[in-house]
């Protein structure tokens, strides 16, 4: 018995380490195996083996020095058994001399020669360009950053069911093409760099917008992001929009503790006391900002970032005219035709002009299926609602926002929105 009772803590104890570094380590054990493998679904089937492994041999074995190394030689055992089990003759000599070869790669090149994190190299790879560009992003979300098809359906407004189809034939395109995870030359970093920008940012804006007390794999999304992005910076510092993707994450990053008050309750922008801002932070977000716009290229991630900076010089300084930021949404809007930065601006313009020029454009986007589902879209169209006097549509909006809200902070906030209409609107109305 005594045994056995020791045997069931071990296993408790290995199943804490296996799940740590499961949460931790996932990317970027993943993006160790893909690049070995070069073959990113057996890579991930082999990744879950080992795990699995973890959990029936540590006890026997006792936690590991290092359970990250432990899980990457059982996983490397794993995925040529699997090369194995799945071709034959030449096919498997061909495919372990590979694994082979990139293993010493991995472990034999300095780092002058390499990328500094191999997660970052297995983000440039998925943005080979014989990879649909459209499925890109959700790939490096996916296998180097550990989301799930469905959280990523959501950053990229699709159905689950179709980002699911479309990231399995991507696997598939990777395998049949022969498509190497290896590290591309310098030349070929700036094709590609778009994409890569695209999945650290959404993987940012994902980390972000979970409550605080969320599941630290989530937590984990804006620290590994904000990695990722000052490494980028740091290899192409003459590339305008690596800086100008970090400034915007910075200038984000700093209003954290600000979007909670001490209840826990969520503040909106508007109401957040800027002392509670990471002054430093902001600070260091000018400076990339400024860094960036000396190129006089302008892209996409400067202009968020500069109406990050708009919005805090606008609370700072007391300032209430909106032009600016309606004029930054503008240029973006023809940048990139999207739907939220049609909303966002809509935000702007019922500043500038009174919340009727903005449920006009609020009407035109309800024609767009991809918000349907998007909740910041229902909680904006309820608050301009609300603001123009129409009761009925702010009432049903505000229903459809609490409904898909996550944050449970933010579901009390709306739903304190919707019993203040609730409480001056006669019977007939509600």
């Amino acid at each position: 018995m005594a045994h056995a009772r020791g045997q069931f803590a071990v296993s408790d104890d290995a199943r804490a380490a296996a799940n740590a570094v499961a949460r931790h380590s996932y990317g970027k054990l993943l993006a160790y195996l893909a690049a070995d493998m070069r073959d990113v679904s057996a890579a991930e089937d082999a990744l879950s083996e080992a795990f699995a492994a973890a959990l029936a041999d540590w006890p026997v074995h006792g936690c590991p020095d290092s359970p990250e190394s432990w899980l990457m030689t059982v996983a490397r055992r794993k995925g040529i058994d699997g090369v194995r089990r799945r071709r034959s003759g030449e096919a498997v000599s061909a495919q372990l001399q590979a694994i082979a070869d990139m293993h010493a790669e991995c472990t034999g090149t300095s780092e002058e020669e390499v990328f500094p994190d191999r997660r970052l190299a297995l983000l440039f790879a998925c943005a080979h360009p014989a990879i649909d560009v459209s499925i890109r992003a959700p790939l490096m979300l996916q296998t180097v950053l550990g989301l799930e098809a469905k959280t990523i359906a959501c950053a990229f407004l699709v159905s689950p069911e179709a980002m699911s189809k479309r990231l399995g034939r991507a696997k598939q395109k990777i395998r049949e093409a022969g498509i190497p995870f290896v590290i591309p030359e310098r030349d070929a970093w700036n094709e590609r760099l778009e994409a890569v920008l695209a999945a650290i940012y959404a993987s940012y804006a994902e980390g972000w917008s979970e409550p605080d007390d969320a599941d630290l794999t989530r937590r984990d999304l804006v620290e590994e992001a904000l990695f990722l992005a000052r490494l980028l910076a740091e290899l192409l510092p003459q590339e305008p929009e690596t800086l100008g993707l970090l400034a915007g994450m910075l200038y984000t990053e700093a209003r954290r503790r600000a979007r909670r008050n001490v209840e826990g309750e969520y503040v909106p922008f508007a109401e957040q006391d800027t002392r509670l801002w990471d002054a430093g932070m902001i600070d260091d977000a000018e400076d990339l900002l400024r860094r960036a716009s000396a190129f006089g290229r302008i892209g996409r991630y400067q202009l968020e970032a500069a109406l990050q900076s708009a919005h805090i010089e606008r609370r700072r300084s007391g300032r209430s005219d909106w032009s600016p930021e309606v004029q930054l949404y503008d240029a973006l809007y023809a940048l990139t035709r999207s739907p939220v930065v049609a909303l966002n601006r809509a935000l702007a313009v019922a500043e500038l002009n009174g919340p009727d020029a903005a449920v006009a454009i609020i009407r035109t986007l309800s024609e767009d299926k991809r918000l349907a589902e998007y909740q910041p879209y229902w909680a904006a169209r309820a608050a301009l609602f609300a603001r123009a006097g129409d009761e009925r549509e702010a009432l049903h909006a505000y229903e459809m926002a609490i409904g898909l809200a996550c944050d449970p902070a933010v579901r009390r906030f709306l739903q304190r929105k919707q019993e203040a209409i609730l409480s001056q609107t006669p019977p007939s109305v509600a």
